[in-house]
């Protein structure tokens, strides 16, 4: 059901069974998919691809052009995949030429005022709190969890299942499956308690505490640290996967803990 005070370009494609409240305004190359429900006063530009059963809130504005100067109006998308949720007045950019697309996976929620920034990756099943702003080029993976008022530097990486407290900044790189505080962000351990929800068993989360023991309480930088995992424990997938994150780290990992005794 589209109401009859809102705006759609003639050109937008929209499935029959999509639902647009009064005000909203949605430009000429969009594609929505059936089922999705796009509240009163957003705006939805061109190049949004939205998936199946989405529900956008009041105030979202979808695929405007980038706050990059250097962009020059290239044709360029933002896609969100099937089941997500963007609160009221979350705001998401669309991609440069340096990968032609912001994407937003499937079943993630993106509570209100959050800012995703041109170009970024944030994964499947994500949770991104109240007010977290993403700056271009970040990358969050599948089941991480930013908790509000996060601020992420350009190029950052968040690696899957990993948990990060609120009002922080991060400007380095977090692996898999760990969680991370304060200011600057720490290294916080495990996170267990997720990984548990989701399926892990109790050996597996076992391996991971043995892993990101040697990488963060041991004393090692990372480069030693690397090679006594590759040799002393036995490949898994997750291991691997925490391997591969961290080779191809391009900033450099958030630091482990130290107590405020051992900073002064």
């Amino acid at each position: 059901m589209i109401q009859p005070l809102s705006y759609i370009h003639p050109d937008a494609k929209i499935a029959a069974n999509v639902t647009i409240d009064p005000f909203t305004t949605i430009m000429g190359n969009v594609e929505i998919a059936e089922g999705t429900w796009i509240g009163s006063n957003v705006t939805i530009y061109d190049g949004a691809r939205i998936g199946k059963n989405c529900k956008i809130f009041p105030g979202a504005v979808i695929s405007a052009v980038p706050q990059d100067l250097k962009f020059n109006g290239e044709q360029t998308l933002t896609i969100i995949g099937d089941n997500t949720v963007i609160r009221e007045f979350a705001t998401i950019n669309k991609g440069t030429t340096y990968s032609n697309q912001t994407s937003i996976g499937s079943n993630t929620l993106l509570m209100a005022y959050t800012h995703v920034a041109h170009d970024c990756i944030v994964g499947n099943n994500c949770v991104i709190a109240n007010s977290v702003n993403l700056a271009g080029h970040v990358e969050i993976g599948d089941w991480a969890i930013i908790g509000g008022g996060v601020n992420i530097q350009q190029f950052t990486r968040i690696g899957i299942h990993c948990f990060i407290s609120g009002n922080t900044s991060l400007n380095k790189d977090v692996p898999p499956f760990v969680k991370g505080a304060r200011f600057p962000l720490t290294y916080h351990g495990v996170n267990s308690i997720g990984l548990r929800r989701r399926g892990f068993s109790q050996e597996q989360i076992n391996h991971i505490m043995d892993i990101y023991r040697i990488l963060y309480v041991r004393g090692f930088n990372i480069s030693k640290a690397t090679d006594i995992i590759e040799t002393t424990l036995n490949p898994t997938p997750e291991r691997d996967l925490i391997l591969t994150f961290i080779k191809n780290s391009k900033i450099g990992l958030m630091r482990g803990f130290r107590s405020i005794k051992d900073r002064h």
